[in-house]
């Protein structure tokens, strides 16, 4: 297990990222406590450090029992989780990004995590109800406190995260360095603003799903699953990535799996991938894609069979394009040093 920082700041975190979603049988499809316990403890043995939770995730036990497990390790490890979201009830403050919500959720995973502070704390999806500014003070008035080190963002549109970080570096308020978004061969939507955003901006991508809840192991071309996978799409669209994805996985003589998630770990920035397992069987084969390095005719060949149409402007501002006379037809004999991270697909 290598290391990245995670994007503008000098915290060190492994290269994948252990998911706790299943930590806990609440919901219906997590595990027990002692499998938990050995998922944590292999993942670990790998050399990783950087654990990922959030307050909803089975009602609190993800959180308890990653809480339960850290303890003897907790100095050494990246602890992150997250708040905003709640399961339905009768408290509107409850939910949502304003303070009262963030105070308390944060009290809350403090004293179910069994800790003094949160390492890296997430905003779990954005609240179109609370100002911008009232999020970004609250956050830094938390790691002025020492209870919070680190904040990222997850499932927030580009243009909303970089306000954010323009306000709070004018302001003198700690900024957003890294964000969690839905990336895998399937689901390709976070290429048009998220990323490039990302690498424009130094922040280190957290990627949920780079399986695509399951698609991409083959497991539903084999006739073992259909229709909605999580929020992927069992399709016509979805199953041909997939063969795409076992055909080279065959070859290869590596799990379709392995396959998918290099692919996204080859992708250019500060991309780390969440693993969530069910088993130790499953995270170990998980973790080989640490020992595999696609080909560019590999990576070139999941491309084109999952592109997607980035849309407009994109389309329309591609310095290629022999129609964009931003350049004067002569982007290819400028030397740039700057923005080219930014261009989508480029």
């Amino acid at each position: 297990m290598r290391y990245k920082l995670f994007g503008h700041s000098g915290l060190r975190v492994s290269e994948l990222c252990l998911g706790t979603m299943t930590f806990g049988e609440e919901w219906g499809y997590g595990t027990s406590k002692e499998t938990c316990r050995q998922i944590f403890e292999t993942f670990l043995q790998a050399g990783g450090n950087f654990l990922d939770t959030a307050n909803l995730y089975t009602n609190g036990t993800s959180e308890r029992y990653l809480g339960e497990f850290v303890q003897d390790e907790r100095e050494h490890l990246v602890l992150a989780t997250k708040y905003t979201m709640s399961s339905p009830g009768h408290d509107p403050n409850a939910a949502g990004t304003q303070r009262k919500n963030l105070v308390q959720s944060l009290e809350a995973s403090l004293k179910r995590l069994g800790t003094d502070y949160i390492d890296v704390y997430f905003i779990h999806m954005w609240d179109f109800l609370t100002p911008i500014e009232e999020v970004m003070r609250a956050l830094d008035d938390m790691i002025r406190a020492g209870k919070v080190l680190y904040v990222g963002i997850s499932n927030t549109p580009a243009w909303i995260i970089s306000r954010a970080n323009t306000l709070a570096e004018l302001r003198g308020w700690t900024a957003f360095t890294g964000i969690q978004v839905e990336y895998n061969l399937i689901g390709r939507a976070a290429e048009r603003e998220l990323l490039p955003m990302a690498r424009s901006l130094d922040l280190a991508v957290t990627v949920w799903s780079p399986l695509a809840s399951g698609i991409l192991t083959g497991k539903y071309n084999q006739g073992q699953g259909g229709g909605r996978a999580g929020l992927a799409v069992a399709n016509e669209r979805s199953l041909s990535i997939a063969a795409e994805v076992v055909k080279i996985a065959e070859a290869r003589e590596c799990s379709p799996s392995q396959v998918a998630l290099s692919w996204v770990r080859q992708q250019p920035g500060v991309i780390i991938p969440i693993l969530g397992a069910r088993t130790v069987a499953q995270l170990k084969e998980n973790l080989q894609c640490l020992q595999i390095r696609l080909t560019e005719e590999e990576m070139s060949q999941l491309d084109a069979a999952s592109q997607i149409d980035l849309g407009y402007p994109h389309t329309y501002l591609q310095p290629t394009d022999p129609h964009n006379f931003a350049y004067g037809g002569m982007f290819d004999q400028i030397d740039a040093h700057r923005g080219i991270e930014a261009i989508p697909n480029l």
